[in-house]
């Protein structure tokens, strides 16, 4: 916009001025994901819970892939292929895998992976709200790629083709959109799991009500001796 290029065709030219070589687009790039990380140390701040610093790893995953894919267009070609490149796909399959089971187990409480990332047996399935189990197993799996390719979109140096960079952004809404709904559901699910046991908390057991029947029961007897005494 700063360059006057909004809808033209520049928009779609490799080398334009907000090219791959612009430094500011790392930079750009690793805003959101500062001011999350941010925002997760200050909530552990007020609350010390610890799954705050977990979140903010996660979002400080996305630093090295940023930055690392920038580099290639400041270093020697054979120092990008020998150390620098694996260095980059091995941070974005960290990004990826971690912020996949972020999704999963700590947005979606999707408990099946349990046996998987916890090493423990697998709790109940989530109440499932939205019918068919074929939904569950679709926004996992999409969710996975999605968030794999989303890797393309923080890479500078992959960000030649203008039209993939638009479809993967969209494709990353759809993602995104779907997410708020199991979010949703997973707090849903908690409510009203907090609500029963609530419920059921203020109901008295069934000792209870054997103990109040025999206390109500001797108390009768006492009566009925003094009346005849």
């Amino acid at each position: 916009m700063v360059n006057r290029q909004v809808a033209t065709i520049a928009w779609f030219e490799a080398d334009s001025i907000c090219g791959s070589h612009s430094i500011a687009i790392p930079l750009v790039l690793v805003l959101p994901y500062l001011c999350r990380f941010f925002q997760c140390i200050r909530q552990y701040k007020d609350t010390k819970e610890k799954s705050c610093l977990l979140n903010a790893l996660k979002y400080s995953t996305a630093v090295p892939v940023i930055f690392l894919s920038a580099l290639k267009y400041h270093v020697f070609p054979d120092q990008w292929v020998s150390f620098y490149r694996p260095l980059w796909l091995i941070s974005g399959v960290i990004n990826s895998l971690y912020s996949f089971y972020w999704d999963i187990k700590r947005d979606w409480d999707l408990s099946i992976l349990t046996r998987i990332f916890m090493f423990k047996s697998p709790s109940t399935w989530t109440s499932l709200l939205y019918g068919r189990n074929w939904v569950y197993y679709w926004v996992l799996g999409s969710n996975l790629v999605l968030r794999c390719t989303w890797t393309y979109k923080l890479s500078a140096h992959l960000r030649h083709n203008y039209l993939t960079v638009f479809a993967i952004t969209a494709l990353e809404m759809l993602r995104r959109f779907q997410w708020v709904f199991f979010r949703v559901e997973n707090e849903w699910n908690k409510m009203t799991a907090k609500q029963n046991f609530e419920m059921s908390s203020d109901m008295p057991s069934e000792s209870d009500r054997l103990l109040e029947s025999s206390s109500h029961t001797g108390s009768e007897g006492q009566g009925y001796t003094t009346v005849g005494l």
